[in-house]
C-alpha cells in the first residue's frame, strides 16, 4: 500500500473514532435530558391528583365555613393557576420561565391551603367530620409524594447539568442547543421553620 493510501485510511479512522466520541456524548445528554423530563412526568402525576382533591376539600368545608367564602375562592383560583402553570412546565420542563412560573404558583397555592386549615381549626364540627378528616389525610400524603418526587426531579436536574456542563460535553452541549436545566424551589412557607406552641 502506498503512505497515501495508509495515511488516508489513518485520518479515516481517526474520524470514525472521533464522530463516536462525539455521538456518545450526545447520546448521554440526551438519556441524561430525558430522565429529568421523566422526573417531572413523576411530580406530574402527583399533582394531578392534588388538583382533584382540592375541590372536594372546599366542598367539604363550604358547608361549615360559607362566610368565609375569599379564602374558599381564593384556594380554587390558586389551584387553576397552578394547573396553568403545571401543564406550560409538563410541556416543556427545560424552560426555565415556565419553572420560574410554577414554583411561584405552587407557593401561592401552598400559602392558600395552609390558609384554609388554619381557618378550619375555629370549627370544631369541621375537624371532627370524617370526610374532611379523610381529606386532609389524602392531601397530606400527595404533598409528602410530591416533595419526594421533587427531590427525585432535582437530582435528574442536577445530574444533567453536571453531565452538560463538563468539559467536553460542554461544547457538545453548546452545539447542540442543550440548556441548562431550571430546579425546582421550596416556596418560602415550605422554608420557614414550623412554630411551635405548647399552651
Amino acid at each position: 500500500m502506498s503512505p497515501v493510501i495508509i495515511t488516508l485510511l489513518v485520518l479515516l479512522g481517526i474520524g470514525l473514532l472521533f464522530a463516536l466520541w462525539l455521538m456518545g456524548i450526545y447520546n448521554g445528554l440526551v438519556v441524561a435530558r430525558k430522565r429529568f423530563e421523566n422526573a417531572f412526568a413523576q411530580i406530574d402525576v402527583q399533582l394531578k391528583r392534588r388538583y382533584d382533591l382540592i375541590p372536594n376539600l372546599v366542598e367539604a368545608v363550604k358547608g361549615y365555613m360559607g362566610h368565609e367564602r375569599e379564602t374558599l375562592d381564593a384556594v380554587i383560583k390558586a389551584r387553576n393557576s397552578a394547573m396553568v402553570a403545571e401543564q406550560k412546565v409538563a410541556a416543556n420542563p427545560s424552560d426555565p420561565a415556565a419553572i420560574k412560573g410554577f414554583n411561584q404558583a405552587e407557593a401561592l397555592l401552598g400559602g392558600t391551603l395552609g390558609r384554609l386549615f388554619a381557618l378550619s381549626e375555629a370549627y370544631p364540627d369541621l375537624k371532627a367530620n370524617q370526610n374532611m378528616l379523610a381529606l386532609q389525610e389524602e392531601l397530606t400524603s400527595t404533598e409528602n409524594k410530591v416533595g419526594f418526587a421533587r427531590q427525585a426531579f432535582n437530582d435528574a436536574a442536577t445530574e444533567y447539568n453536571i453531565r452538560r456542563e463538563v468539559f467536553p460535553a460542554v461544547t457538545v452541549a453548546g452545539m447542540f442547543g442543550f440548556k441548562e436545566a431550571t430546579l425546582l424551589e421550596a416556596a418560602e412557607t415550605e422554608r420557614a421553620a414550623p412554630k411551635v406552641s405548647f399552651r
